[in-house]
Order: C-alpha cells, then sequence, then structure tokens
C-alpha cells in the first residue's frame, strides 16, 4: 500500500509530495493517517503493547528555492505536529530534511 499525499496537478514539482510506502503488516497495523500540508504526513499504527500507538511523521523539506518563512513555517508545523502526540506513544520523524531536487540543467 502506498500513502501519497501532495499537489496533483500534472505539472506540479516533484517538491511538492510526500509518501509512504506500506507492507502488508503495517497495512494491518495501520490505524490512521493525516496529512498536513504537501510535505508532512503522519501514520499511526497499533502496537504489541497495549495503550501505545507509534506514529511515523514522514517529511520532505526542500532546500531548493525556498525562502526563511518557508523554511521556518515547515519546522513549526513539524513541532507542532510532534508535541501533540500523546507522550506515551513512539513517534519517529523521519525523510529527507533536507532535500535538494535537480532540474535538467543540473546533470550528474
Amino acid at each position: 500500500m502506498l500513502l501519497y499525499f501532495g499537489d496533483e496537478e500534472e505539472n506540479a514539482p516533484h517538491t511538492q509530495r510526500v509518501a509512504l510506502m506500506l507492507t502488508k503488516v503495517a497495512r494491518n497495523a495501520l490505524v490512521g493517517w493525516e496529512s498536513y500540508g504537501s510535505r508532512i504526513i503522519k501514520v499511526s499504527f497499533k502496537t504489541k503493547k497495549e495503550g501505545i500507538t507509534m506514529n511515523i511523521i514522514q517529511c520532505y523539506e526542500s532546500t531548493n528555492d525556498s525562502n526563511d518563512d518557508i523554511e521556518d513555517h515547515f519546522y513549526e508545523r513539524l513541532q507542532s505536529i510532534i508535541v501533540n502526540c500523546s507522550r506515551k506513544d513512539l513517534t519517529i520523524p523521519m525523510g529527507d530534511l533536507s532535500a535538494q531536487s535537480w532540474n535538467r540543467q543540473h546533470r550528474i
């Protein structure tokens, strides 16, 4: 299962999307998910430990064409999501927090 969030316009830049691929085991443990804009999703899973949920916060923060206000807003939103997770739950922020995308002008 692929959980995918972001701008789906045909010409939208790929810097406005985030996804998380789930195995069958993860899909069976899935409790729910929320999108926080086009660059952050929170996916929650039940665990074997009763009363504890595992939250994966998948992020993509592009440094291309990013100004300080946009970057500050991204990290404030991420911090708010983490703070609002229950302290008894396991919360794991992950992803690419300094992504740079290449256009056709750049060659590797």
